[in-house]
């Protein structure tokens, strides 16, 4: 590979660089809209080049503005639902309201405490029962 032997002085660069500049490019007017476009593209404002529609722009916008319209009929219509929906939860909610009953979890210890303590009450019932039956006679 190639090594220069010296660095090149900044007048040598300034000199060599001298014709090395940026150009002003070529531009056009579209010949449907009139607006500058450059040479050679398709006009950005109306899609055409050499006075021919090469672009889908207006077709393109046609399709978003329609989808735009479909999407929100759709999403009032899912709102109309949706308050029905909430107005016939409430109508619900009004026939059956029936309290919550909470829940916590016990131990194996509380469960058996539990236990121990139903089935003295059943047998006090018992007792109570027979007494009852006993007096009766």
């Amino acid at each position: 590979m190639a090594v220069p032997k010296k660095r090149t002085g900044h007048s040598a660069q300034g000199k060599r660089r001298a014709n090395w500049k940026a150009t002003v490019p070529e531009t056009t007017v579209c010949s449907n809209c009139g607006q500058p476009v450059l040479t050679h593209t398709v006009c950005t404002a109306c899609g055409y080049y050499k006075g021919k529609p090469v672009s889908l722009k207006d077709k393109t916008e046609d399709l978003v503005k329609t989808a735009k319209a479909a999407s929100k009929a759709a999403v009032e219509e899912t709102k109309v639902e949706e308050a029905k929906a909430a107005e016939a939860a409430e109508v619900a909610e009004t026939v059956e309201e029936k309290p919550k009953k909470t829940t916590k979890k016990r131990t194996t210890k509380a469960k058996k405490a539990e236990e121990t303590s139903k089935a003295e009450t059943k047998a006090k019932k018992q007792e109570t029962a027979e007494e009852e039956k006993s007096s009766e006679e």
